[in-house]
């Protein structure tokens, strides 16, 4: 245990240059403190102590803007930066060497049972306001970019991004060509589909009703 608590504070100087000292870290640092409340409180999620558990992710919560439920399984050297707004679900599994960022949700997609949340291997980034839904596997050493929303599984070494996400890198190589100003806009999509058929729509009603008129002087 005294190791674990170490190297969640050494990540911290690996991963954040603004860390300063131990001192510091560990009394300022919300993602670590939300990080020991999960540890702390999965141990009495294991026991059987359900209730216990959910009182201290509760309060977690309150206190550091993150929420991660007891249930969840997280591995060494776990890094939360910036965590507001971080929502980890009950069947989630963490793998060692993960990092996440603020407004990160790893949730399901519905009121299914069973495991429902995602499984994200080692080595995995996912940014800012990325979502990560369903039982699905994101595999090692992948990246999830900022404001993506991730429904299928995502291969190993690979980058994702876009809404829904799609894989743009994989093992060094381009998939697809898309820049960040190009990013897929699915509700933007429909949006222009119906403004053109209503465009369309409007164009056959002035075509009838000019042919009514035509129709009237000739009587």
């Amino acid at each position: 245990m005294l190791k674990k608590l170490k190297e969640d504070i050494e990540v911290i100087f690996e991963q954040d240059p603004a860390a300063r000292s131990y001192f510091e870290v560990m009394l300022t640092y919300s993602g670590l403190h939300a990080l020991w409340s999960h540890r702390m409180a999965h141990w009495f999620y294991k026991h059987k102590l359900f209730f216990v558990a959910r009182l201290i992710s509760q309060v977690s919560r309150f206190f550091t803007g993150i929420e991660i439920h007891p249930g969840a399984q997280i591995g060494r050297r776990f890094f939360i930066d910036h965590g507001m707004g971080i929502v980890i679900g009950e069947t989630c599994e963490i793998g060692d060497n993960v990092t996440i960022y603020q407004g990160v949700t790893l949730g399901g997609t519905g009121k299914e049972k069973g495991k429902r949340h995602p499984t994200i291997k080692d080595n995995v980034l996912i940014a800012s306001g990325a979502k990560v839904l369903g039982s699905i596997t994101v595999g090692a050493n992948s990246k999830i970019g900022a404001g993506s929303v991730v429904l299928k599984d995502v291969p190993e070494n690979s980058t994702v991004v876009g809404i829904p996400g799609q894989v743009v890198i994989q093992n060094g190589v381009k998939i697809k060509n898309l820049n960040h100003g190009d990013l897929p806009n699915p509700v933007g999509d429909r949006l222009k589909a119906m403004d053109e058929e209503i465009q369309m729509l409007r164009s056959e009603l002035e075509a009838l009703k000019g042919g009514s008129t035509d129709d009237n002087s000739n009587l």
